[in-house]
């Protein structure tokens, strides 16, 4: 019984932090890519003329678009809601995923070190490391010196 509370407790935890983290994901990870950005060398600009402004809310929100200007290449990653735009070459770009790629890897060991701290993994019923494992517990070689 007391198992089974614990189970419904834990997957009560479980999905109230889905549904909270869910609300702030967009935020969230539209502020963690920025922050990516920058570190990766992105300028912040910020259009000056109605046609810099028209162009900055034609781009797709949320992905860094590649263009061509001049014979040069630019990444542009757009923020409409504060009206400005990171804007970086293909030096900065090859940063900005590697960093995300960085980022990806350490969320999955994350969310692995957390699987593995599951409260259910009930190891004292094994009994131990020591009893029934090799030549020091009851399974191989007995046990005794």
């Amino acid at each position: 019984m007391k198992q089974i509370r614990v189970a419904f407790m834990v997957i009560s935890a479980i999905a109230l932090s889905a549904l909270m983290i869910g609300c702030a994901t967009t935020q969230t990870s539209t502020q963690n890519k920025e922050s990516m950005l920058v570190a990766s060398g992105f300028k912040t600009v910020t259009p000056k003329t109605a046609a810099q402004q028209q162009k900055l809310q034609k781009l797709p929100p949320g992905k860094v678009t590649m263009i061509n200007k001049k014979g040069k290449t630019y990444y542009i990653f757009p923020d409409p809601a504060q009206n400005r735009a990171y804007v970086g070459g293909p030096n900065e770009y090859q940063a900005y995923q590697q960093a995300r790629a960085a980022n990806k890897l350490a969320k999955e060991n994350l969310e692995t070190a957390e699987m593995y701290q599951d409260a259910e993994m009930d190891w004292g019923g094994w009994g131990g490391w020591g009893a029934g494992w090799g030549p020091m517990g009851m399974g191989i070689g007995g046990g005794r010196f």
